[in-house]
């Protein structure tokens, strides 16, 4: 990217014209010589008003200053004119003017002897700006004063004889700013100017102050000589401390204000040491203190205050560390003392700053304390006091880093680099302290890295601190300590938040690894094989084997790094991916060798790695068959990779080759219809690059063509694909086109106009003479779209066709289309006016558009025709300008007399003409308008006060509606049995009924009230069924509403649209205005009184994004009481909210409906630089509000309250507002929980949905599918040190809610808020880092969660467990476990309570679970007392046996006792686990569920969990470990027996993990005997089952089962004892399959067996099955093409897809039709319909049967096909059918099928003329929105495969009936298509769209037909 470097603008002197004068006479001197030249130079100068002459000039003057000569002086007034002259010119221009250096540089080059002269004529005229001119001119000032100090060294020697006047300049101007800030709260612009001025005067006076030393240091030792210097400097360090002090000042400011703070003190204090200490004492504040004097004291007083703000600290600190050195040699005690005293006072700024900005501040200065303590480190000899401070395990170290664990996660990047750098920082420091040379052997840097390898990998700063040890211990170290390190992160890589970091560990991995053993003697040149091994083969394996979506991430952050480091990798990686054998595939979904291939080789050529033209890839190194096959790939993101290495290159001029093109031709027909949006954006992009490439290198060829060096066929062959290019994108506009299609294709023709053009002219490719009249025309109709993208890039891309192929410089088809527009601007159906708006839009460009608006005007019956413009039209913003003036003359005309009669009616206009049409239009028409540039300013303001009037008057006809209390269910919607007077009734007695009465007291229903309506209190017209114009119309309460909101949205846009672009009053000097203050302002109060008044949500959200376009405008180019007005009106609306007040017309329901947007609107305009003063303090007054009040009132309203939490709960949604509201989450928080103690539903409402809002602010969105996911949760050291306000409050609440639950009472108590206390707490989890105790004290917890464990309330102890897990670390979990077990009874007995026992038995089964899932860290297995579990566990396994009578506590002891004995790392031979097992299994075998001695399964309450995890024992015990539980050959019979329980949950929950256990061994991970042995023990009983089985789940689960095993163990098929044949088996389970259509798991199953029956006896020739199979072939095919319907489910369709291909070399593709030509057809014809399905994944699935084609069927050339797209799989399946017909000798059949399915479904409906308004029920029906399939080009391939059909064989077997027949059908087709069409009004294709497009089709079907048929004819007549 070129970046354009800013030029200064260059201005002349502008001085006063009185001093002007005296200058120009003072210099008016006749003479000759040098000086007197010289004067001339500078009168000439200052006459001039070039400002670069006067440059030229003052250059001539510096040269002849230069020449002056001493011996020779001209007169002392005419040089002291002439210094003047040049002193004034330097102090009044601006810093940034080139003349000002130009005026700097001719003071420098004054001889030496004249320099004293020079600095005293500058120092004259500074001093006399300094002291006569005013505020307003101060910026100027400091910025004349620093540039005194940039490199000038005059200005430098001035700036010390003025030294004391400079400072007290500087003093003066900063009390000025201190005064002025305080009363600039809400002008925005004003206070941001302020800031900036304040910044610059901070900044000079710490410049002037640091060239100053020498001087200054002389002034403190002559006290008394140099009393005013020290004045000032104090006076200067009062401002600096009264900045540090005000908040109101932005960071920026009060930063460097701290930095000037310790400059001046220690300017003026000299010694270091007494510096430090002073320091030290501002810092800590002691009581006692005599280290500073008294005069800086009461300079400082502000900053020795105990109740300063709390980030005063952390400026001083960043100024100590700034401003004080460091470096080199040892520090004196008071500066160590002061090193380390930073970091603990930046530390406890952690709990005290709240807002995220001040957190960066607080990370970069700890990051730069670590370079400091550094620099302190590196001189000889070291500190031992730092050494023994600073070294790893100190205190201040572990500090630090524990600030490093609470920070790495933080939102904000910032914070997270500055981490990173601290921990890097206190690695070298630990090393410095230590002197080691080398840290692999250090105790400390060994405990660290197993903490931090053991943390889990979702934690993203765990990256860059391994990063950082990788640094320092290199790559080798790592991967000794965790071998899969590679492969680990890799597969880490696709998540997306987590990707950016493992690549940057990656890289630095790998870059180390590499550059370690190269470096190794012994490793010879084999070393490149182990870097190969350790890095490129786990690459090369994940992405073959991987998802697509684990891999996306490795192409963008990943392997163009690798790479780069290694680009000879990229042979290794070729060769090894085409050594990959075909056959081996990873999972369903993965790229494959293939894919990978086109990866790699994609990113090797963007990185300039690869170079196709010098090293021969398309020849030599990849094949081009792969090529091909890679472009149509079933995987879109191979098919992106592929294309990316055709268009992308490392040089934009490289040509194009033909291989390349040909590849691309290859490509875009299939890839046009494509449903992903990521694809079609990546499609574009490349083509970008590839058209882009072909114009530079097109360029580069001319040239060198010119030159005689080129080749003159590149440039034929680039016209020829482009025109190839052209045609087949104008040929996608087809009717019919699908959305993808027509986007991709518009999208690709505008890159191509972008870059070449559509012009006619032989001088460059001629693409517009590739553009016909039909190709434009398409190019038009896509404005009647039903997609917005599609019409916005039609009407972008009509502009850039060639006028003569649009056709519309016609008058008459201008008008046509204009009238079009018109009507379709009134139609009731919104997203035509929308077709109208584009229309209008393209039309207003033309010259003859006035004369067809005058004629549509008078047509229209405008009395008066639309204004038109004198003069010639010459340009075409001129051209826009009045034709787009004229345009919203017209509608503003028509819409006001509409308006007129939607007052006398609203019904008829809701019915007739809505208004939000003509609205939508003027909108449309302002926003291509240039605003900027207007010339007709009169008619355009006179026009606006019309638009505004109108405006105002068309919402207060619409606004009873959305304004009414529920405007949804206004109107009754069947229309049928109100009349349209009742109607017109309603709406005339609509009212608000939803006014704050209703929260002023508790309100009943009055029985006395009966049925009857109220009658109106105004006579009620009748309204007839006719419109004025006697035409029929019928309303629905939709139209009503739809007519009613969409006006008031288009009201708001267009209001909205006209303040942000029309010229505002007081926007600047020299503009014209349009909209006045007044007008402004009235726009203003409109959207107040909408958004505080709508009941709609479509009414205040438009009226939301209008009211943000106006605030912006105020605040950025209002004057100064625009400026104030969001501040007054923010003002108002909390002082309305505050009151609660009965008659106040605020919503007080719908969530506050538009209240919280309108303050959102008002917040967001604030500027984001300034100091967000609104914001804070809207937020803290609408917490105060949102807290529940500390007494109650009795007459108290709570609506004020519902109001706050309602915009709170905006306010922390809006992402505009950022980081700008974490400072006020915690007491957001706390109003949400203590809003559900309120007994009003309301609050509690408004704070449920407050708590989600703030739970996804802290948390983040939802990253998974799992609720209690570690990517959604934070540790507790993190969550308390962001949130430490938090800490205390949910303690206290958690203990309140804790003393509530007491279950011993047998009484039900729930502490209102107790769900969302543990739901916060179980949010949050352990980290390793945090060690055995934690600061933040979070054991406190523990006692608090433990109890809530003992609730009556279920919800509420499984709630308690999870809570509890996050406050027990690894190395308290045995202690934890065993003082829960220890507090369960030994023994049954009366004072035994089930809850507690539940409660406690949960919190050890979550523990226990976390624990699992945590173990693969190291150290945590050697912490671990598993023996100390189980032996606190043996005495109280009563709880699980009989003896215990409640069934939910026995359940959750087995529960406990699986986790225990399940868990894959304990060892099988462990002899307290086996013991265990032993005795769980005893208590398995005599239970009920196994026992045939037991009692009968009991039936009350928890009786299914009971059994369920009776089953899972037994499941564990028989499958998954039964080793240990030493079952033997028990296991299959103790599944048996599970599958005669009559429960069903036990049958579905051993059935599912049977399933599971047959999918592991289908994909090789598991090889276990057990699951083998019970299906040979079992088979029977499941076959019996699949026959007899009532349950559906449970069936469905059998049928799956049955599905995965081999038929041939199952067959014959047994039921009970009697065994059927094949035909009977098939029979039933056809039967049950045709019957389970209810049920869509069921029925997949049921088809999935069905099917492979089928095939399984198909591939045999049915010789097992007999000839009663015949029919049920047929049923099977019938209930095959049934599934494949559009309509089924697509678990269904994907279900059929699966047979399909799977029956594909059996049946489909046999040449011994097995089950006849008709099915088999039928089959086929379902498969293409599949191919053609709306749903991607049934298409990509179904493209599946083209792998499955035999070999001797595919044509050898193109070889075997890889996994294709639906549309090759689509052509290549036509294909194969019409040589499968050959084969089968079924040509003349054949031919008519294909022509059957060319014509479709036939003659089309013919639709009885409807009466206009009659079919308006349905408002926003589309027609058939075909999002994917192309009948048209489904015809145009059928078409395509039929003619070469016909001439491969002899057609004289064609039956002439059937023949006659279709001739017969297509004729009639034909003819009534032919004539509907004709029968359509004009411009169907915009006025009724749905219906030309249809008869289009299929008319055209019809035609295709025809034709085939008529091929067939004369062959007839011959034979």
């Amino acid at each position: 990217m070129v970046v354009r470097k800013k030029v200064s603008k260059v201005e002349a002197v502008s001085l006063d014209c009185t001093k002007l004068e005296i200058l120009k006479e003072s210099l008016s001197v006749d003479g000759e010589g040098e000086a007197y030249l010289l004067a001339q130079t500078l009168r000439d100068s200052l006459c001039q008003t070039d400002p670069v002459q006067q440059i030229q000039l003052v250059k001539k003057a510096g040269t002849l200053l230069e020449q002056l000569r001493e011996d020779s002086p001209p007169p002392d007034s005419l040089l002291h004119a002439c210094l003047e002259t040049l002193s004034v010119m330097y102090t009044s221009l601006q810093n940034k003017n080139p003349l000002k250096r130009a005026v700097a540089s001719a003071l420098s080059s004054v001889p030496v002897w004249l320099q004293e002269g020079s600095v005293g004529s500058l120092s004259v005229c500074l001093s006399d700006s300094l002291s006569t001119l005013g505020p307003d001119q101060y910026p100027h000032l400091t910025d004349c004063i620093a540039s005194f100090l940039d490199g000038f060294p005059i200005g430098e020697r001035c700036i010390h004889r003025l030294l004391t006047e400079v400072l007290q300049f500087l003093q003066k101007a900063l009390a000025e700013y201190l005064q002025t800030n305080s009363g600039l709260t809400g002008q925005h612009v004003a206070q941001a100017q302020l800031m900036q001025s304040t910044l610059a005067a901070v900044k000079a006076s710490m410049l002037v102050v640091q060239r100053s030393q020498e001087f200054i240091g002389i002034a403190v030792q002559e006290a008394q000589a140099q009393r005013p210097l020290l004045d000032a400097l104090c006076e200067l360090l009062h401002c600096h401390s009264r900045i540090l002090t005000d908040e109101e000042f932005v960071q920026a400011v009060q930063s460097t204000a701290g930095m000037a703070v310790v400059l001046l003190t220690r300017s003026m204090l000299g010694n270091a040491e007494q510096v430090a200490e002073v320091l030290a004492d501002m810092l800590l504040l002691p009581e006692e203190g005599d280290a500073a004097p008294m005069w800086l004291k009461e300079s400082c007083a502000g900053l020795y205050q105990t109740g300063r703000p709390a980030a005063v600290s952390l400026y001083l600190c960043h100024g100590a560390l700034a401003m004080l050195t460091w470096q080199g040699g040892l520090l004196g005690p008071q500066m160590e003392r002061l090193l380390l005293l930073l970091p603990p006072t930046l530390l406890a700024l952690d709990t005290s700053v709240k807002e995220s900005s001040t957190a960066m501040v607080v990370a970069r200065v700890l990051a730069l304390w670590s370079g400091a303590a550094l620099d302190s480190l590196q001189g000889e000899p070291r500190s031992p006091v730092l050494q023994e401070a600073l070294q790893g395990e100190a205190e201040l170290p572990g500090r630090l880093r524990e600030h490093v664990y609470s920070h790495w996660e933080h939102p904000l990047d910032g914070v997270r680099h500055q981490t990173r750098n601290l921990f890097r920082n206190l690695l070298r420091m630990h090393q410095l302290c230590t002197g080691a040379a080398n840290l692999t052997s250090d105790p400390f840097v060994v405990r660290l890295t197993q903490s931090l390898l053991g943390l889990e990998w979702h934690s993203r700063g765990k990256y860059g601190s391994l990063g950082c040890l990788v640094e320092h211990l290199g790559a080798e170290h790592l991967l000794a300590l965790e071998p899969t390190l590679p492969a680990l992160l890799l597969s880490l890589m696709g998540d997306q938040t987590l990707a950016p970091y493992a690549s940057d560990l990656l890289e630095k991995l790998f870059v180390s690894h590499r550059a370690e053993l190269s470096l190794r003697e012994e490793a010879g040149p084999a070393w490149m094989d182990c870097w190969h091994r350790t890095w490129v083969e786990p690459l090369l394996e994940i992405l073959c084997q991987a998802r697509l979506d684990q891999t996306t991430y490795i192409l963008d952050y990943f392997l163009p790094r690798l790479l780069r480091c290694s680009p000879a990798s990229l042979g290794h990686m070729v060769q090894a991916l085409l050594d990959t054998p075909v056959c081996v595939k990873g999972s369903y979904g993965s790229r494959g060798a293939l894919g990978a291939l086109m990866t790699c080789l994609r990113a090797a050529r963007a990185q300039g790695v690869l170079r196709p033209a010098e090293e021969r890839l398309w020849e030599g190194m990849v094949p081009l068959p792969l090529l091909r096959q890679a472009v149509v790939h079933k995987h879109d993101q191979v098919r992106m990779d592929a294309l990316g290495l055709l268009c992308e290159s490392h040089r934009s001029t490289e040509i194009l080759s033909a291989p390349e093109m040909d590849l691309i031709r290859h490509f875009l027909p299939h890839n046009l219809n494509s449903q992903s949006p990521g694809v079609r954006q990546q499609t574009v992009s490349l083509f970008k690059k590839l058209l882009c490439r072909m114009k530079d290198s097109a360029q580069l060829v001319q040239k060198r063509t010119a030159q005689s060096q080129g080749d003159g066929d590149t440039l034929g062959a680039y016209q020829a694909f482009l025109h190839w290019l052209c045609e087949t994108l104008f040929q996608a506009l087809h009717v019919g086109a699908s959305f993808s299609s027509a986007l991709m294709a518009l999208q690709l023709l505008g890159l191509v106009a972008e870059f070449f053009t559509f012009s006619s002219e032989s001088g460059g490719f001629a693409l517009g003479r590739s553009v016909s009249h039909a190709h434009a025309q398409a190019v038009l109709r896509c404005l009647a779209s039903n997609f917005l993208e599609v019409k916005q890039l039609a009407s972008a891309l009509l502009q850039k066709l060639p006028a003569s192929a649009v056709g519309l410089t016609e008058p008459h088809r201008m008008r046509m289309l204009l009238r079009v527009a018109l009507d379709l601007s009134t139609s009731t159906k919104p997203f035509d006016s929308v077709t109208a708006a584009h229309l209008i839009n393209h039309m207003v460009h033309l010259e003859g558009m006035q004369e067809a608006l005058v004629h549509c005007a008078q047509e229209q019956g405008l009395s008066t025709p639309p204004p038109s413009a004198d003069g010639p039209q010459a340009s075409a913003a001129s051209i826009l300008e009045r034709n787009t003036l004229a345009v919203v003359w017209v509608l503003l005309r028509c819409l006001q007399a509409e308006v007129i009669q939607a007052e006398s009616s609203l019904l008829q206009a809701a019915a007739s003409h809505p208004l939000y049409g003509r609205v939508h239009c003027i909108t449309a028409s302002l926003q291509q308008l240039g605003t900027g540039s207007l010339v007709l300013i009169g008619q355009w303001r006179s026009l606006v006060v019309e638009l505004i009037a109108t405006s105002y008057r068309m919402s207060d006809v619409v606004s009873p509606v959305v304004q009414s209390s529920s405007p949804e269910g206004l109107i009754p919607m069947d229309p049928e049995s109100e009349t349209a007077a009742d109607l017109q009734r309603i709406l005339e007695e609509i009212q608000p009924r939803d006014s704050n009465h209703f929260f002023a007291g508790a309100r009943e229903l009055d029985s006395q009230s009966g049925t009857g309506t109220i009658a109106p209190a105004t006579p009620v017209p009748e309204v007839d069924g006719t419109g004025g114009d006697g035409e029929a119309y019928r309303v629905t309460a939709q139209m009503v509403l739809v007519c009613c909101w969409r006006s008031m949205k288009e009201v708001s846009m267009l209001l909205g649209q006209v303040c942000q672009t029309m010229p505002l009053q007081g926007s600047g000097p020299g503009v014209d205005s349009v909209i006045t203050e007044e007008q402004a302002e009235g726009v203003g109060r409109y959207f107040r009184g909408q958004l505080l008044q709508s009941r709609h949500r479509g009414a205040f959200e438009l009226a939301y994004v209008g009211f943000v376009r106006l605030t912006d405008v105020l605040c950025r180019r209002g004057s100064q009481i625009l400026q104030q007005l969001p501040a007054r009106w923010l003002r108002e609306v909390l002082e309305e909210v505050k009151r609660s007040d009965p008659s106040s017309k605020l919503c007080a329901t719908r969530r506050s409906a538009g209240i919280p947007f309108y303050i959102q609107a008002l917040l967001s305009s604030e500027p984001k630089s300034s100091s967000c003063s609104l914001l804070k303090t809207t937020m803290r007054e609408l917490t105060a509000l949102a807290m529940p009040p500390r007494a109650a009132t009795p007459h108290g309203s709570t609506v004020p309250q519902v109001h706050a939490l309602n915009i709170l709960r905006a306010l922390y949604r809006d992402t505009r507002l950022g980081e700008n509201v974490m400072p006020f989450v915690a007491d957001g928080v706390q109003a949400a929980v203590l809003g559900f103690t309120s007994p009003v539903w309301a609050v509690r409402n408004s704070s449920t949905l407050l708590f989600s809002t703030l739970i996804t602010r802290i948390f983040g969105v939802k990253r998974g599918k799992d609720e209690h996911s570690k990517k959604n949760r934070m540790t507790g050291r993190e969550f308390f040190t962001r949130f430490p306000a938090l800490y205390p409050f949910l303690l206290g609440q958690l203990e309140e809610a804790a003393m509530s639950v007491e279950s011993d009472s047998g009484k039900v108590k729930l502490h209102p808020s107790l769900y969302l206390l543990l739901l916060v707490l179980g949010r949050l989890y352990p980290s390793p880092m945090d060690g055995s105790c934690s600061p933040l004290g979070l054991a406190t917890f523990l006692p608090f969660i433990i109890k809530c464990g003992r609730s009556a309330v279920y919800r509420t102890r499984q709630m308690a467990a999870r809570a509890l897990v996050p406050f027990v670390s690894v190395t308290q979990l045995p202690s934890t476990i065993g003082a829960l077990l220890e507090d369960l009874p030994v023994g049954p007995g009366p004072q035994v309570q089930q809850n507690h026992i539940h409660g406690t038995l949960l919190q050890v089964l979550h523990l226990l679970s976390s624990y699992h899932a945590e173990a693969h860290r190291s150290h945590s297995e050697a912490g671990w007392g598993g023996d100390s579990v189980v032996i606190a566990l043996q005495p109280r396994l009563w709880l699980a046996t009989r003896t215990n009578p409640c069934l939910v506590t026995r359940a959750s002891m087995l529960d406990l006792l699986g986790s225990l004995c399940a868990w894959e790392r304990t060892p099988a031979d462990a002899p307290v686990l086996s013991q265990l097992c032993e005795e769980a299994l005893s208590i398995l075998m005599e239970s009920e569920l196994v026992s045939a001695d037991a009692p009968r399964p009991p039936s009350s309450p928890g009786a299914a969990q009971y059994l369920l995890s009776l089953a899972r024992l037994a499941v564990s015990a028989a499958l998954e470990r039964p080793e240990l539980w030493g079952v033997g050959e028990r296991g299959p019979q103790l599944l048996g027996r599970l599958l005669q329980c009559p429960h069903h949950e036990v049958r579905l929950l051993v059935l599912e993990e049977v399933l599971k256990e047959l999918e592991g061994l289908a994909e090789g991970s598991s090889q276990r005997r057990p699951v083998s042995t019970f299906l040979e023990q079992s088979a029977c009983s499941l076959t019996t089952m699949a026959l007899q089985e009532k349950h559906p789940q449970c069936l469905e689960k059998v049928l799956q089962v049955l599905s995965k095993v081999t038929l041939a163990s199952i067959l014959p098929w047994r039921d009970g004892t009697s065994a059927l044949t094949h035909a009977e088996a098939l029979d039933r389970l056809l039967a049950l399959a045709e019957g389970s259509v209810h049920s869509v798991n069921l029925h997949c199953a049921a088809l999935a067996l069905t099917s492979q029956l089928l095939l399984y006896l198909a591939e045999g020739g049915f010789q097992q099955a007999g000839s009663d199979v015949v029919p049920i072939v047929s049923r099977w095919g019938a209930l095959m093409s049934r599934c494949c319907g559009e309509e089924q489910p697509m678990e269904v369709k994907l279900a059929a897809a699966d047979i399909l291909v799977n029956s594909t070399p059996g049946v489909l593709a046999s040449a011994g039709l097995p089950l006849g030509l008709s099915n088999t057809v039928a089959l086929w014809r379902s498969l293409f319909t599949l191919l053609q399905d709306e749903d991607r994944e049934v298409r990509d699935r179904a493209s599946d049967f083209a792998t499955a084609i035999p070999r001797h069927l595919l044509d050898p050339q193109e070889g075997v096909p890889d996994a294709v797209c639906p549309p090759v799989a689509l052509e290549l399946g036509l294909r194969l059918l019409c040589r499968l017909f050959e084969e089968w000798g079924q040509v003349p059949a054949g031919v008519l099928i294909l022509t059957d399915w060319l014509l479709g479904e036939g003659e089309p409906e013919v639709s009885p003329v409807k009466t206009p308004g009659l079919d308006e029920e349905f408002l926003f029906e589309k027609g058939e929105l075909n999002l994917w399939a192309e009948p048209l080009k489904w015809a145009w391939l059928l078409h395509r495969h039929l003619c070469p059909l016909l001439r491969v064989a002899d057609m004289a077997g064609v039956e002439p009936g059937p023949l006659e027949e279709l001739f017969a059908r297509a004729g009639a087709c034909a003819e009534a298509s032919g004539q509907m069409l004709q029968a359509l009004p004009a411009l169907p294709q915009f006025s009724c769209t749905a219906e030309h497009e249809r008869l289009t089709v299929t008319n055209q079907r019809a035609c295709s037909a025809l034709e085939v048929l008529g091929l067939l004819q004369p062959e007839q007549n011959t034979s």
